[in-house]
């Protein structure tokens, strides 16, 4: 069991903390119970959602490895917390789209729900200061935010993501809608870094199309805390202990 102390803590961020441990190469990764939408204006709390967050990204972070995606995930050390090699995060966020929605929507003035041919990349240059505006990846190679190299890489990894993950959540009636990924170098590979959660996720019941990820807090419908205990059972299958 790992415990987090102040003089540990390296960074915070919206949902997690990132603490110092005793080997250079390693750090573990605290999920707090907070819920943000729209790059942290609204806030809320949320009982469990920590430990929700945990546990699902661990078992996605299993799957995506076992399926040939590197990641800096290395073992659960306690409910909300995770060891994980210390990587330099690339600023570079990949948005994989297999249904137009959200901010897509918004931009190309479409409706959402229309099911693309094939999975959309967008890439992102990470600033909260900036709202993490959209870039491609000409952009963030003249940038210097990545290397040609580690932008394919992180492609080719992020569809295999999508395809391990469609296919789970196809199996629970869910559909995988889309999802946000950050990746790190370190010892010069890029690996999958940060978290697979329902935070970084937009996920529709395939029978009814009800919102089960963070729209529920963004359109104020319903209870954040409830979707995420219902998504635990759907994943597991068991209630939350």
């Amino acid at each position: 069991m790992f415990t987090p102390t102040p003089e540990r803590l390296m960074y915070e961020g919206k949902a997690k903390q990132v603490y110092a441990t005793d080997n250079p190469a390693e750090i573990v990764i605290h999920y707090k119970d907070d819920a943000t939408a729209f790059n942290g204006v609204k806030k809320a709390s949320i009982a469990d959602k920590g430990v929700i967050n945990a546990r699902i990204s661990a078992f996605f972070m299993d799957r995506v490895a076992a399926a040939g995606v590197p990641t800096a995930f290395l073992r659960q050390l306690g409910p909300r917390d995770q060891l994980c090699q210390k990587v330099e995060i690339i600023p570079v966020e990949l948005v994989v789209r297999n249904v137009v929605a959200g901010s897509l929507a918004k931009r190309l003035g479409m409706q959402e729900g229309f099911r693309l041919q094939r999975p959309l990349l967008e890439h992102f240059y990470k600033s909260d200061a900036l709202n993490d505006p959209q870039i491609n990846e000409e952009g963030a190679v003249l940038l210097g935010f990545a290397q040609a190299w580690e932008l394919a890489a992180m492609r080719e990894y992020s569809l295999v993501v999508n395809d391990v993950l469609r296919a789970f959540w196809d199996g629970l009636g869910v559909e995988l809608v889309d999802f946000k990924l950050e990746f790190g170098r370190v010892g010069g590979r890029v690996v999958l870094a940060d978290e697979i959660t329902p935070d970084g996720s937009r996920l529709w019941e395939r029978a009814t199309g009800r919102k089960l990820d963070k729209d529920v807090v963004r359109r104020d419908l319903g209870d954040l805390g409830d979707t995420y205990r219902e998504l635990y059972r759907r994943v597991f299958g068991e209630s939350l202990a």
